[in-house]
């Protein structure tokens, strides 16, 4: 017998409201900090629990999802069969450490290059994938589009979201041009007000992050 699909209700996030699936419901709570949010049974139910609020109490059948995003992301391979999209996926290149690094974002679900930095040496990987959520964030206000963006990259997302890049790389001649981006890029973090929802592209259940250089 064919489970009965879930209907998500959305009190708190970017868009509360009620949703049908699991992937838009996420794309609305995922890292949105206080998010609320709950399953339920049947959409009459969820209906009645997204007019009265967050403290509704539902029968006994509903499945919760109360847990801090930060808690479920353990579990989001499994309960996602499919990323987002379309969407922006970024990613990065370094051969050697340091090495030669680039970075490009490509826009999910349609085949289409974004964009694409040059190549800069006396890098790292971790940097380059920074620059690329940040270099992803710019392309999304300038075309005016809200995408979600996508990286496989926990140590790039966080330090994004920390408005700072944490390198232990030092300052060279040769690296001169790229920490010139990194001072940019955290003079923009720190600077510009956005909401794109920012995604850990997860490699194991989905393959290869679409932006991938494929030198693997």
């Amino acid at each position: 017998m064919a489970k009965t699909p879930k209907v998500y209700v959305v009190w708190k996030g970017r868009a509360p409201g009620i949703y049908d699936n699991w992937p838009e419901c996420l794309e609305q709570v995922d890292r949105f900090v206080g998010a609320q949010y709950k399953s339920f049974a049947s959409l009459s139910e969820a209906k009645k629990a997204f007019s009265s609020g967050p403290s509704y109490v539902a029968t006994k059948n509903r499945q919760t999802f109360g847990d801090p995003v930060s808690k479920i992301r353990k579990t989001i391979v499994r309960r996602i069969s499919t990323p987002i999209s379309p969407a922006l996926a970024v990613d990065a290149a370094c051969s050697g450490v340091p090495g030669p690094v680039e970075w490009q974002g490509v826009i999910f679900g349609k085949g289409k290059l974004a964009f694409r930095s040059n190549l800069y040496p006396d890098g790292t990987n971790n940097i380059g994938e920074f620059l690329a959520i940040v270099d992803g964030i710019r392309w999304l206000i300038k075309e005016k589009s809200d995408l979600p963006i996508y990286s496989d990259s926990k140590n790039a997302i966080l330090w994004v979201k920390n408005k700072k890049c944490k390198t232990t790389m030092k300052r060279t001649a040769k690296n001169v041009s790229l920490f010139k981006l990194i001072d940019e890029a955290e003079v923009f973090l720190t600077t510009t007000k956005h909401s794109f929802a920012i995604h850990k592209w997860e490699t194991e259940a989905w393959g290869e992050n679409p932006a991938d250089f494929g030198r693997k």
